[in-house]
């Protein structure tokens, strides 16, 4: 009877892990840890930045239907004009629900957004804005994006790759 006794002991014994083990297995998921985190916040903000030209690609369409549908103003030279709630009312000048709501926010996908560089002409003591720069800036450069956009009138998106707005770096 004695011999049973020892081997139900040792099967006790041998059922669980070792502290050795389990520390073996922790380390090998650290170390896993470590490298995959960088690359998952590298994509995450390639991501952004491929939603931010996207987003600009957006706004200048909505600031030439702006223009078309509202030719004394021209351009429109602030995001909540392009914005608007379709439960408001009929689209109008000063909200012509031409972009979502979270753009016409100015933030989005990590980005923030505005229209910058105005220019603005009296026609028939009418202000007209004749050109516009739409930019995108990450929110954190280098966790939300590593590059500002610009984009203008003519449709060419440029970047910062400093995060700015200083753009100079022609996107294909």
């Amino acid at each position: 009877m004695n011999t049973g006794f020892q081997v139900s002991s040792k099967l006790l014994r041998q059922a669980g892990f070792t502290l050795m083990e389990l520390l073996i297995v922790m380390s090998v998921i650290l170390i896993l840890m470590a490298v995959a985190i960088p690359n998952y916040m590298n994509m995450r903000s390639q991501a952004n930045e491929t939603a931010a030209m996207e987003e600009l690609r957006t706004l200048n369409s909505a600031e030439i239907q702006y223009e078309t549908d509202y030719p004394a103003n021209g351009f429109s030279c602030n995001l909540t004009q392009l914005g608007g709630d379709p439960k408001s009312g009929p689209p109008s000048a000063q909200a012509a629900q031409l972009i979502p709501p979270d753009l016409a926010g100015g933030y989005k996908s990590g980005y923030l957004f505005a229209i910058t560089n105005c220019t603005k002409v009296n026609v028939n003591n009418q202000d007209v804005y004749t050109s516009f720069e739409v930019t995108a800036v990450p929110q954190s450069v280098g966790k939300t994006g590593h590059r500002g956009f610009c984009m203008d009138q003519t449709g060419e998106v440029k970047a910062d790759p400093a995060g700015g707005t200083n753009c100079t770096q022609p996107i294909s």
